[in-house]
Protein backbone atom coordinates (compact mmCIF):
# COMPACT_ATOMS: atom_id res chain seq x y z
CA UNK A 1 0.00 0.00 0.00
CA UNK A 2 1.17 3.77 -0.96
CA UNK A 3 0.88 5.57 1.98
CA UNK A 4 1.97 8.89 0.29
CA UNK A 5 3.22 10.89 -2.56
CA UNK A 6 5.50 13.69 -2.11
CA UNK A 7 6.89 15.94 -5.07
CA UNK A 8 9.74 18.52 -4.18
CA UNK A 9 11.67 20.65 -5.81
CA UNK A 10 15.78 21.09 -5.23
CA UNK A 11 15.17 23.51 -2.81
CA UNK A 12 12.77 21.09 -0.61
CA UNK A 13 9.68 22.88 -1.31
CA UNK A 14 6.00 20.63 -1.89
CA UNK A 15 4.61 20.53 -4.88
CA UNK A 16 2.77 17.26 -3.85
CA UNK A 17 1.87 15.77 -0.98
CA UNK A 18 -0.44 13.23 -1.01
CA UNK A 19 -1.48 11.04 2.16
CA UNK A 20 -3.39 8.01 1.52
CA UNK A 21 -3.04 7.31 5.77
CA UNK A 22 -2.49 8.97 8.96
CA UNK A 23 1.26 9.56 8.13
CA UNK A 24 2.61 11.74 10.64
CA UNK A 25 3.21 15.02 7.94
CA UNK A 26 7.28 14.77 8.52
CA UNK A 27 7.46 14.98 4.76
CA UNK A 28 10.66 17.72 5.21
CA UNK A 29 12.50 15.25 6.89
CA UNK A 30 11.69 12.86 4.36
CA UNK A 31 13.36 14.51 1.34
CA UNK A 32 16.00 15.74 3.42
CA UNK A 33 16.84 12.11 4.20
CA UNK A 34 16.63 11.78 0.20
CA UNK A 35 18.19 15.07 -0.89
CA UNK A 36 22.03 14.06 1.16
CA UNK A 37 21.69 11.05 -0.87
CA UNK A 38 24.37 11.22 -3.57
CA UNK A 39 23.04 10.42 -7.19
CA UNK A 40 25.01 7.10 -7.22
CA UNK A 41 22.85 5.63 -4.34
CA UNK A 42 20.35 3.41 -5.25
CA UNK A 43 16.25 4.57 -5.19
CA UNK A 44 15.36 2.64 -2.12
CA UNK A 45 16.12 3.31 1.62
CA UNK A 46 14.36 2.21 4.69
CA UNK A 47 12.00 4.62 6.47
CA UNK A 48 13.64 4.97 9.89
CA UNK A 49 11.74 4.78 12.77
CA UNK A 50 12.08 8.31 14.12
CA UNK A 51 10.06 9.68 10.86
CA UNK A 52 7.35 6.07 11.09
CA UNK A 53 4.01 7.33 12.61
CA UNK A 54 3.47 6.26 16.57
CA UNK A 55 1.83 3.40 17.62
CA UNK A 56 1.51 1.98 14.07
CA UNK A 57 4.71 0.08 13.70
CA UNK A 58 2.86 -3.25 14.07
CA UNK A 59 0.16 -2.80 11.81
CA UNK A 60 0.48 -4.73 8.15
CA UNK A 61 0.39 -1.10 6.65
CA UNK A 62 2.64 0.34 8.31
CA UNK A 63 5.29 2.69 6.10
CA UNK A 64 8.36 1.17 6.43
CA UNK A 65 9.95 2.08 2.73
CA UNK A 66 10.73 5.31 0.54
CA UNK A 67 11.34 4.89 -3.08
CA UNK A 68 12.38 8.16 -5.05
CA UNK A 69 13.67 9.38 -7.99
CA UNK A 70 14.61 12.85 -9.10
CA UNK A 71 13.84 14.19 -12.40
CA UNK A 72 15.94 17.58 -13.16
CA UNK A 73 14.91 20.17 -10.65
CA UNK A 74 12.28 17.78 -8.68
CA UNK A 75 12.34 14.34 -6.29
CA UNK A 76 9.56 12.36 -6.86
CA UNK A 77 8.69 10.20 -3.52
CA UNK A 78 6.44 7.35 -2.45
CA UNK A 79 6.04 6.25 1.04
CA UNK A 80 5.26 2.48 1.23
CA UNK A 81 4.92 -0.60 3.40
CA UNK A 82 7.24 -3.64 2.69
CA UNK A 83 4.60 -5.34 0.66
CA UNK A 84 5.02 -3.00 -2.37
CA UNK A 85 8.07 -4.06 -5.18
CA UNK A 86 10.50 -1.30 -4.90
CA UNK A 87 10.84 -1.92 -8.61
CA UNK A 88 7.07 -1.90 -9.52
CA UNK A 89 6.96 1.76 -7.41
CA UNK A 90 9.84 3.53 -9.35
CA UNK A 91 7.88 2.09 -12.65
CA UNK A 92 4.61 3.57 -10.93
CA UNK A 93 7.24 6.84 -10.58
CA UNK A 94 7.97 6.87 -14.47
CA UNK A 95 4.40 6.33 -15.58
CA UNK A 96 3.45 9.25 -13.64
CA UNK A 97 5.85 11.87 -14.57
CA UNK A 98 5.21 10.51 -18.59
CA UNK A 99 1.39 11.44 -17.70
CA UNK A 100 2.48 14.42 -17.08
CA UNK A 101 4.82 14.82 -19.91
CA UNK A 102 2.18 13.96 -22.09
CA UNK A 103 -0.70 16.47 -20.58
CA UNK A 104 1.55 19.31 -19.89
CA UNK A 105 3.31 18.66 -23.13
CA UNK A 106 7.05 19.03 -22.10
CA UNK A 107 6.43 19.03 -18.11
CA UNK A 108 8.42 21.39 -16.31
CA UNK A 109 7.93 22.47 -12.38
CA UNK A 110 5.95 25.35 -13.36
CA UNK A 111 3.16 23.58 -15.03
CA UNK A 112 3.01 21.34 -11.61
CA UNK A 113 2.53 24.53 -9.66
CA UNK A 114 -0.09 26.31 -12.59
CA UNK A 115 -1.38 22.89 -13.31
CA UNK A 116 -1.82 21.25 -9.75
CA UNK A 117 -5.60 20.28 -11.20
CA UNK A 118 -4.01 18.64 -14.31
CA UNK A 119 -1.73 16.02 -11.32
CA UNK A 120 -4.18 15.77 -9.13
CA UNK A 121 -5.96 14.02 -11.45
CA UNK A 122 -3.30 11.77 -12.72
CA UNK A 123 -2.69 10.60 -9.44
CA UNK A 124 -6.26 9.77 -8.91
CA UNK A 125 -6.44 8.30 -12.04
CA UNK A 126 -3.81 6.06 -10.58
CA UNK A 127 -4.09 5.69 -7.19
CA UNK A 128 -7.60 4.90 -4.88
CA UNK A 129 -6.87 4.82 -1.88
CA UNK A 130 -3.74 3.89 -1.74
CA UNK A 131 -4.05 1.84 -3.58
CA UNK A 132 -2.59 1.19 -7.14
CA UNK A 133 -5.30 0.90 -9.69
CA UNK A 134 -4.07 1.94 -12.96
CA UNK A 135 -0.89 1.92 -14.76
CA UNK A 136 -1.58 2.23 -18.48
CA UNK A 137 -0.58 5.59 -19.77
CA UNK A 138 -2.77 5.83 -23.01
CA UNK A 139 -5.56 5.44 -20.08
CA UNK A 140 -4.79 7.38 -17.50
CA UNK A 141 -4.18 10.37 -20.26
CA UNK A 142 -7.44 9.67 -21.77
CA UNK A 143 -9.02 9.66 -18.52
CA UNK A 144 -7.89 12.95 -17.04
CA UNK A 145 -8.03 14.60 -20.55
CA UNK A 146 -11.96 12.82 -20.58
CA UNK A 147 -12.53 14.76 -17.12
CA UNK A 148 -11.09 18.00 -18.09
CA UNK A 149 -13.41 17.90 -20.83
CA UNK A 150 -16.29 17.62 -19.06
CA UNK A 151 -15.40 20.17 -16.69
CA UNK A 152 -14.85 22.16 -19.52
CA UNK A 153 -18.27 21.45 -20.38
CA UNK A 154 -19.87 22.73 -17.37
CA UNK A 155 -17.96 25.56 -17.25
CA UNK A 156 -19.77 26.34 -20.21
CA UNK A 157 -22.96 25.43 -19.42
CA UNK A 158 -22.71 27.18 -16.10
CA UNK A 159 -21.20 30.59 -18.17
CA UNK A 160 -24.23 30.82 -20.52
CA UNK A 161 -26.46 29.86 -17.78
CA UNK A 162 -25.61 33.14 -15.60
CA UNK A 163 -25.46 34.93 -18.60
CA UNK A 164 -29.04 34.44 -19.50
CA UNK A 165 -30.12 36.22 -16.04
CA UNK A 166 -28.96 39.47 -17.17
CA UNK A 167 -26.76 41.86 -15.88
CA UNK A 168 -27.49 42.91 -12.08
CA UNK A 169 -30.71 40.73 -11.81
CA UNK A 170 -28.86 38.85 -8.61
CA UNK A 171 -31.20 36.40 -6.99
CA UNK A 172 -34.39 37.89 -8.89
CA UNK A 173 -33.73 35.87 -11.54
CA UNK A 174 -34.20 32.83 -9.37
CA UNK A 175 -37.39 33.80 -8.12
CA UNK A 176 -35.73 34.64 -4.27
CA UNK A 177 -36.81 37.47 -2.58
CA UNK A 178 -34.55 40.29 -2.81
CA UNK A 179 -34.65 44.04 -2.28
CA UNK A 180 -36.01 45.45 1.36
CA UNK A 181 -39.67 43.82 1.30
CA UNK A 182 -37.89 41.39 3.47
CA UNK A 183 -35.28 39.47 5.90
CA UNK A 184 -33.88 36.67 5.75
CA UNK A 185 -33.68 35.00 9.38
Amino acid sequence: MINAVLVFNNNGQPRLTKFYTQLASRSIEIFDLVSARPSSACNFLPLPPLLAPAGVSSSPDAPTQITYRHYATLYFILISTSTESPLALLDFIQVFVEALDRLFENVCELDLIFGFETMHAVLGEMIVGGVVIETSLEKIVAGVKESEGLKGKRRAVNASSSSSLGKGSGFAGLGWPTGSGGSWR
